[in-house]
């Protein structure tokens, strides 16, 4: 026995309460014991490299470059997107990808380039081979974007998947986003990233990693272009990121590298370029369009962690009514379950949930159920039992189902990678549906198994079917909460077709947006949580998952009056808008916190419910091209190396520009604006970018700009869809979308152009379209007249 973990053993029984503590130690125990006897030993290991090009077969889109010992399959297709995989790799199988796999572009020709090497020439990007193995992206104009070095490989000698290990140069003014959920900051400095979904046991700060998402998805910024990079495997690695150095006029700049390790799977990768719009246009493309939430989703959520019973419930509903704030949908953690069981209900403390949830419904406000994915292990639970009937678990290398501990005890893990598991899971949820709740938020779906030492999942030995192919959870473990997200979005297509799903997920992995959004997991109650909230909302955007938001206030601890105020508005302007605490946790009422902090709460309420037509427009375009509601201030200026750098500020679609306060005391801040005319949507005040400027940020608001020539669908007084046109530059266009959708189902609601123009002395506003301009058939209120 490790004497170490044997003093881990002892603490966790101190500390978690005796059962649960002995649970977590077994669990402990068992897991290792069942790595040791369930995976295969590596024993020596042959490394290797591509050798010399030997024969070229070229192909559709690209075509087939044979080395000494090994093999470059190159594709370019019709949407741009570039595909490498060596070693016999094929863009398919991958729970990445949306359905169909793109088209090769019969366009993109493979031929002979200087020294030996191979090119495609395609529109957008021409793809160098070098004789050796190296991979150059270029612009169409041969800017180069991205160039990976000669992969290497080590083969055990026994036999099974290799490790592999990729190391790729950008340009030394590059910088990188991405990877998945990262609390360190939306831009990621040099360091080392796992990819290897965690629960990391306690709540987090800036710095923490990894954390519940993590994806091989990195977006990178230069003065060249910008370029999105995927390597599609799902294997536990590490990326080792730094930034390049430039030579301050000596000509010898240092190129920044990504060096990326992998435990397995197949070596292949995928490779947008353009603008950020387009590259995240492309990706959406390649991976599925990012799901349309309902429209009451849009607004905002009470959750908490012990509520307890149906009158807690009542109780704040009736406070959010009392006080006059706008509330959309209530959450239930698991303190309603039956013992903490998936799929039940506390009879005592929630006797009437479906009275209760009609009753919210009527007033406008929906409830929302958490969901695990373990199974408490015990005959007489109407899950298990169901399941056992189905095989529907995970089992490991002797054919035993893989039991670990979560909060309901001894737990089994259905195996979502198996596709009638998925069809079983989702057809549970008809009984969350009877219940009254009309979304769900998966919880605990890295998967966690508690465990007194080691990692808190499954062994990595377990079996699972992954669609067929057969594999253990080193290959599994990545895609799990996807796969989840998956069974529960299908089910409740079936269940209830005509309302589109809600589903949000604290874990998951690229493509996840097919089926929802996420949200931050346990962020940790102070300044630095507030900041990591940010980075976590604008970096998953970046990869993809346009729909997250945060624990407003953190999830532990007593936020100060100041903390909460500046959380809550933050938190009204991103895409999830939620409190939320553990049972531990001081309150997040906004009342709770006096009557100065509860009517900054309220104005920030208000604000949110004005702007939900513009939310639900985000929504929309999302998508339809892939952007996300929240962007870095670069995205319609990444070659500006000022906006590249700012990390505190964000914009809300292409209208709005807000620069939440996130450090204590501060009353003014500095916020960097991109070029053109922006108004400060308060006083309406005229500011000139590109460059920084010092605004006032008093405790009763963020600042919050509008840009020149906007217009933004917003909720008017009645209700009703009004425009709100920011007036233009003179000699500068401007416009805005609108997509009028205010419902849950599946209508395919038209995609609205307007403009607004000077005309003589005032601002007139204009619909745009195939059959030419005409008045709008909404009110339309201009602003920033005084400013102009």
């Amino acid at each position: 026995m490790n004497g170490r973990d044997l003093v881990r053993s002892v603490k966790a029984v101190g500390s978690a309460g005796a059962a649960q503590g002995l649970r977590a130690v077994r669990a402990a125990w068992r897991r290792r014991r069942a790595d040791a006897a369930g995976l295969p030993e590596r024993g020596a290991e042959r490394a290797r490299v591509p050798g010399p090009v030997r024969e070229v077969e070229p192909g559709p889109g690209g075509g087939v470059v044979r080395f000494a010992r090994s093999e470059l399959r190159v594709t370019v297709t019709t949407g741009g997107a570039v595909f490498w995989g060596w070693d016999g790799a094929e863009p398919e199988p991958s729970y990445a990808l949306a359905d169909r796999c793109p088209e090769p572009d019969p366009r993109a020709v493979l031929e002979p380039d200087k020294d030996g090497a191979w090119r495609v020439v395609a529109e957008r990007v021409t793809v160098v081979v070098s004789r050796h193995g190296a991979i150059e992206v270029q612009t169409p104009g041969g800017v180069l974007l991205r160039r990976e070095l000669p992969p290497r490989w080590w083969e055990p000698a026994a036999g099974g998947g290799a490790r592999w290990m990729q190391r790729s140069e950008v340009s030394a003014d590059a910088r990188f986003f991405g990877l998945g959920g990262r609390a360190s900051g939306s831009r990621l400095r040099d360091g080392t990233y796992r990819l290897w979904n965690t629960d990391p046991g306690h709540t987090f700060v800036p710095g923490d990693d990894p954390l519940y998402i993590t994806m091989p998805v990195q977006m990178v910024v230069a003065d060249a272009g910008t370029h999105l990079v995927f390597h599609d495997t799902s294997w536990d690695g590490t990326v080792v990121l730094r930034e390049g150095e430039e030579g301050a006029g000596s000509g010898h700049d240092r190129a920044g590298t990504s060096e990326l390790r992998v435990d397995g799977g197949p070596l292949r990768c995928w490779m947008t370029v353009g603008t950020p719009a387009r590259v995240l246009h492309t990706w959406a493309t390649l991976t599925g369009a990012p799901a349309v939430p309902p429209a009451w989703a849009l607004g905002h959520h009470h959750a908490r962690w012990g509520f307890g019973s149906e009158q807690e419930v009542r109780r704040i509903v009736a406070g959010y009514q009392e006080h006059d704030l706008p509330l959309d949908a209530v959450h239930l953690d698991i303190d309603h379950y039956d013992e903490h069981q998936v799929f039940t209900v506390d009879k005592e403390q929630f006797p009437k949930l479906p009275v209760l949830a009609e009753e919210l419904r009527r007033d406008g406000i929906r409830l929302v159920s958490i969901v695990d994915p373990a199974v408490k292990a015990e005959p007489g639970n109407a899950v298990y039992d169901s399941g056992t009937a189905e095989d529907a678990f995970v089992r490991d290398a002797a054919g035993r189902p893989v039991e670990g501990v979560v909060w309901a005890g001894e737990s089994v893990y259905p195996d979502f990678t198996r596709a009638r598991v998925r069809e079983w899971w989702g057809g549970l949820y008809e009984e969350r549906l009877a219940q009254g709740f009309a979304g769900f938020w998966h919880d605990m779906n890295e998967p966690t198994s508690f465990t007194a030492f080691g990692e808190n999942t499954l062994p990595r030995s377990a079996r699972h079917d992954l669609d067929g192919r057969g594999g253990d959870h080193r290959e599994a473990h990545n895609v799990y909460a996807l796969c989840m997200a998956r069974a529960g979005y299908e089910g409740l297509l079936r269940l209830v077709p005509k309302e589109r799903p809600f589903v949000f997920s604290r874990s998951g992995w690229a493509g996840m947006q097919r089926y929802g959004g996420t949200w931050s997991g346990d962020v940790a109650t102070g300044w630095p949580g507030l900041r990591a909230s940010l980075s976590l909302v604008m970096g998953l955007g970046l990869c993809g998952v346009p729909y997250s938001g945060p624990d407003v206030g953190g999830f532990d601890g007593s936020p100060s009056a100041e903390l909460y105020l500046r959380w809550f508005q933050l938190g009204a302007y991103l895409p999830l808008f939620r409190t939320h605490a553990s049972l531990r946790a001081g309150r997040r009422e906004p009342w709770e916190f006096g009557e100065e902090v509860l009517a900054h709460a309220r104005v920030a309420l208000v604000e949110r419910r004005r702007l939900l037509p513009y939310f639900m427009t985000l929504a929309h375009l999302a998508r339809r091209t892939g952007a996300p509601y929240v962007r870095p201030v670069w995205w319609g200026a990444p070659e500006d190396r000022a906006l590249r750098d700012c990390e505190d500020a964000f914009l809300l679609g292409d209208g709005l520009l807000v620069a939440p306060v996130l450090n204590p005391g501060a009353d003014r801040r500095a916020v960097q604006l991109p070029r053109g005319r922006w108004y400060d949507t308060v006083t309406e005040e005229a500011y000139e970018g590109p460059g920084q400027v010092l605004v006032e940020a008093p405790l009763s608001r963020i600042p919050v700009f509008a840009r020149a020539g906007a217009v933004l669908p917003v909720r008017g007084a009645d209700g009703g869809l009004e425009l709100e046109a920011w007036a233009p530059e003179h000699g500068r266009a401007g416009g805005g979308l609108v997509v009028a959708d205010a419902g849950d189902g599946w209508d395919e609601p038209e995609v609205e152009r307007y403009v607004p123009r000077w005309k003589k002395r005032r601002v007139v506003v204009e619909r745009e379209g195939n059959r030419g301009r005409g008045e709008p058939p909404y009110p339309v209120r201009v602003r920033g007249l005084a400013g102009s």
